[in-house]
């Protein structure tokens, strides 16, 4: 029997180092650009958008709740979608999509017209962030497979401090409405950058429509493994904690004895960077320790950070977010990509799951946060969280005993480096 080309000339993915590797990066940064400044844009703002349209803390920050809702009710049907058409034609409509909504969101008549268009928004949002690591793993040599995930997940720490950064000082002079619409411009130019730029797949190859029974047989299946359902509780958890504390310390700044205006509170985005450096930082450290060392070792950061948030100085407060946001975003590379590893198949749908409980999470806790904060304050807050990591760092070490292989060897000369 004949060998098919792709059998008679395997190819191994891009390499570290050569075009297409850096092609995918790049358009992945911009996709991560335009995908979590529109997802976080009112942010920054929501102080401004609780006091314009009289609402409160908790329902003010139902246009971030509301919009990884949106996104996580739709990251398993994106991923099916995409087994079918394509990694990057499915990312190319979903990013298409999502910015309309985004530049349509200013526009809103009323809190929940403006509810609805921020719905909508992460629903067509969630053809992004799952597939993006199905992509990666698909197309990028497993030896630079951890590496690359990281270097994607600081690309979209600085998406999300673009957004927030913008919004803040654009909010104070102009209103929420201008900072919304100058968040989406931007993710606009985003959109059109990561079209340009990222390559079209080469490994990647359609699935024939298995039907909800076949759907459900991968779901299942990825529901029964341990070790993926721990990274699947880590992502709820972690990021519930970190939605809620970026959601409500601006209203504590914000208040006495801070009484920081919005583009300054805008600045503690800034801690973000903390997270563009670890998330690379980590993906490097897995080849030493390990992604599960390493993991745990981001949410003992976060309780760290979090402990100083708890004084009244506010040298101390920023301190202790960035190396809050440090911990978290070493902790999120390492499990974004980990579910690529572990899931030998259906790993479009092993990432997708875990973008449901990483936005479920945001949404929930998130919003949840915000009761607990106007009830008991920051500091009960603050402690839930830290309670959060704890368990997360528990779960992690029990699912994933020492000494347990978490990455595969694949030699990185495993075949050409072709761009």
């Amino acid at each position: 029997m004949a060998r098919t080309d792709r059998e008679a000339n395997p190819w191994f993915g891009h390499a570290k180092g050569s075009v297409g590797y850096r092609r995918i990066l790049a358009g992945l940064a911009f996709a991560g650009v335009a995908t979590f400044a529109q997802l976080y844009s009112t942010q920054a703002v929501l102080p401004l958008i609780a006091g314009e349209l009289q609402v409160t803390a908790a329902e003010a920050a139902l246009t971030i709740s509301l919009a990884t809702v949106g996104l996580a009710v739709t990251v398993l049907p994106w991923s099916f979608l995409a087994d079918r058409i394509g990694r990057v034609r499915a990312m190319a409509w979903g990013i298409s999509a999502a910015t309309v909504l985004g530049l349509l969101a200013p526009l809103a008549p009323s809190f929940p017209v403006l509810l609805g268009l921020r719905t909508l928004e992460g629903m067509a949002l969630g053809g992004i962030p799952a597939i993006a690591i199905a992509y990666l793993n698909e197309e990028v040599n497993k030896a630079h497979a951890a590496l690359a995930a990281g270097t994607y997940v600081a690309g979209t720490t600085l998406g999300g401090l673009a957004g927030r950064l913008l919004a803040g000082p654009v909010g104070d002079l102009w209103g929420w409405r201008a900072a919304a619409l100058a968040v989406s411009l931007m993710a606009t130019a985003a959109a059109v950058l990561f079209l340009l730029l990222v390559p079209p797949a080469r490994k990647f190859t359609p699935a024939a429509a298995s039907g909800l029974r076949g759907a459900l047989a991968v779901l299942t299946a990825h529901g029964r493994n341990p070790r993926l359902l721990a990274i699947y509780v880590q992502a709820f958890l972690l990021m519930g904690g970190f939605v809620a504390v970026y959601n409500y310390l601006g209203f504590r700044l914000s208040g006495e004895p801070f009484s920081l205006p919005a583009s300054l509170i805008s600045l503690i985005f800034l801690a973000y960077l903390s997270g563009t450096v670890t998330a690379r930082w980590a993906a490097a450290l897995t080849q030493r320790f390990g992604r599960r060392n390493v993991l745990i070792t981001g949410t003992v950061l976060m309780v760290a950070g979090l402990a100083l948030t708890l004084t009244q100085q506010l040298p101390l407060i920023l301190a202790g977010l960035l190396l809050f946001t440090g911990g978290f975003f070493a902790a999120h590379s390492i499990g974004s990509g980990w579910t690529g590893v572990i899931a030998s198949t259906g790993r479009a749908q092993a990432a997708s799951l875990y973008n449901l409980a990483y936005y479920l999470g945001s949404s929930v806790i998130g919003w949840a946060g915000g009761l607990l904060f106007q009830s008991l304050g920051w500091t009960a807050l603050a402690l839930a969280v830290m309670g959060l990591a704890c368990t997360t760092a528990v779960i992690t070490a029990v699912a994933h005993p020492a000494g347990v292989p978490t990455v595969p060897h694949v030699p990185a000369t495993a075949g050409p480096a072709k761009p």
